[in-house]
């Protein structure tokens, strides 16, 4: 239902071709709550997702950055686009902030007696009736909808934030739930109460993608060394032509789902599992959004390969270096420095942190950080690759951590491709081959059953190379005593670049059991 998952991170997508129709957007962002723990994303994910917008051509632009985001502009923004919208056309709305819930507006009209809420910095729950205008309610926002859509007008709906959840993971980073509203609240708009007659079959072209699944948070994480949300950075990326792996100006709903969900759960490190409602495209010609042919990370189509042509990392920001901090005496490292929230690792305890607050390694000597740091400095590479063309891959069951003795399987596909190469780097900082399959051999989908959680516990990267280009070097390389990170990097950048390839990694986060 809609108002159900609303302020879960939600993408609602539509089905239309969109090259003769115009599009309009309206994008909010919100770090600064006075009354409010603040955020530290929020208003990067909103300026990535309006810089991505205007390179896909959007029209009209009405952006509101904090202290700007109150309810009265947001609405007459909202109001205006509709008005100058024609039937076909599309209004594309983000929010990057707080959500929260209250007891529900309308008695009976929620399951669970909630209603769900966008909070803007004018709301004070200490003062929750007097500043109950600067809340946007689940029931508002269906109103605003079903106006767009008896006009004819497609609405794509981003909304960056969560209302419950929690997570297994003690991580640093900030989550977008503010605490439930306890007070009962009088409805802040007429909207409000007459928005609850709005049901999911009035907004017949609507499609909701959560980033998190009901029982997950949604989680600010680090990306590029920066405070973001997984969602948000992924639809960016899918706008600048990231997603359209046919190369045809059009990202289509499965595209769209093949990119997210992998780049939702690979930027999240595994905390975050995106969900498609209704599950299947209403046809197989469902479109999003259109492209203009220059975007900035093309598809297949301007290549003529199975897939895009994976650029440089070093385009994208990588600089094959980490941000470390040291805790105790600093070993002689190699490949460390930059900008951005640093790994951490103490000399004392041995533990080594990821930037969001992750446990990466426990025990972690001074002579095995180098190859940690390595280690690191190559799943960022991957990522950076994998963002432009994502492969899949699973863990099951389903879980952001996993304990001692616990029993999973891991599943990967080759796909259309010649080449396959599986491997883990392991929370150590050691390379370590599960399979290869090399063109002229015979192919297969690459299972591990009934795997079982043992010392030591840290976080591994699970990784898939589906490739057109050779890998007979690198299996050889691994064959003849093994590869270190470092070695296993140089391979790799010499031949991904360029290549014909999709990479995916799967992140596996363990514990002992009681921890």
């Amino acid at each position: 239902m809609l108002r159900r998952i609303l302020l879960s991170t939600a993408l609602f997508v539509f089905s239309a071709p969109l090259a003769i129709a115009a599009t309009a957007a309206l994008v909010v962002g919100i770090d600064k709550y006075p009354h409010e723990v603040s955020l530290d994303g929020a208003v990067r994910d909103a300026l990535d997702v309006t810089q991505a917008l205007k390179a896909a051509d959007i029209g009209t632009m009405r952006q509101f950055i904090n202290e700007q985001a109150t309810k009265d502009a947001i609405r007459s923004a909202w109001a205006e686009l509709v008005a100058a919208a024609t039937r076909g056309d599309t209004i594309v709305f983000t929010y990057a902030g707080h959500g929260a819930q209250m007891p529900e507006l309308v008695a009976g009209d929620e399951e669970d007696g909630l209603d769900e809420f966008l909070e803007l910095p004018g709301f004070d729950r200490a003062r929750a009736e007097q500043t109950a205008k600067e809340i946007i309610v689940d029931n508002e926002l269906s109103a605003w909808f079903a106006e767009a859509e008896a006009k004819g007008v497609q609405v794509l709906f981003v909304s960056d934030s969560c209302y419950s959840g929690g997570m297994n993971r003690s991580i640093s980073g900030k989550t977008r739930l503010a605490p439930m509203v306890r007070a009962k609240v009088p409805p802040p708009s007429e909207e409000a109460v007459a928005g609850a007659k709005v049901r999911d079959v009035d907004l017949s072209q609507v499609t909701i993608l959560a980033a998190s699944l009901e029982s997950q948070p949604t989680p600010e994480v680090v990306i590029g060394g920066e405070p973001r949300g997984a969602l948000s950075w992924s639809f960016a990326r899918a706008l600048e032509g990231a997603a359209d792996r046919d190369g045809d100006g059009r990202i289509s709903r499965v595209e769209l789902e093949d990119y997210v969900f992998s780049n939702v759960k690979l930027q999240s490190e595994a905390l975050q599992v995106p969900n498609f409602t209704p599950q299947l495209p209403r046809s197989d010609k469902e479109i999003v959004l259109s492209l203009p042919r220059s975007a900035s990370i093309g598809g297949a189509g301007a290549t003529g390969g199975a897939g895009p042509k994976l650029k440089s990392p070093r385009e994208m920001g990588w600089t094959g270096k980490l941000a470390l901090s040291v805790s105790g005496t600093m070993p002689t490292l190699a490949s460390v420095g930059g900008d951005g929230v640093p790994y951490r690792w103490d000399a004392a305890s041995g533990v080594f942190h990821t930037p969001n607050g992750d446990v990466a390694g426990e025990h972690i000597a001074p002579d095995m950080v180098q190859g940690v740091v390595d280690k690191f400095i190559l799943v960022d590479f991957l990522k950076a690759m994998a963002a432009q063309s994502p492969g899949t891959a699973s863990l099951t069951p389903v879980r952001d951590i996993y304990s001692a003795g616990d029993r999973l399987n891991f599943e990967a596909s080759q796909g259309d491709y010649a080449n396959m190469l599986v491997f883990n780097l392991a929370n150590t900082g050691e390379a370590q081959l599960l399979d290869v399959q090399i063109s002229g051999t015979a192919s297969h989908a690459f299972k591990l059953r009934d795997l079982e959680v043992v010392k030591p516990f840290g976080a591994d990267h699970l990784v898939v190379i589906s490739t057109n280009a050779p890998v007979d070097a690198i299996a050889a390389a691994f064959s003849s005593g093994g590869v270190d990170p470092a070695a296993l990097l140089r391979l790799l950048e010499a031949r991904l670049e360029g290549s014909d390839s999709t990479v995916a990694i799967q992140p596996l986060y363990t514990r002992d059991r009681g921890q």
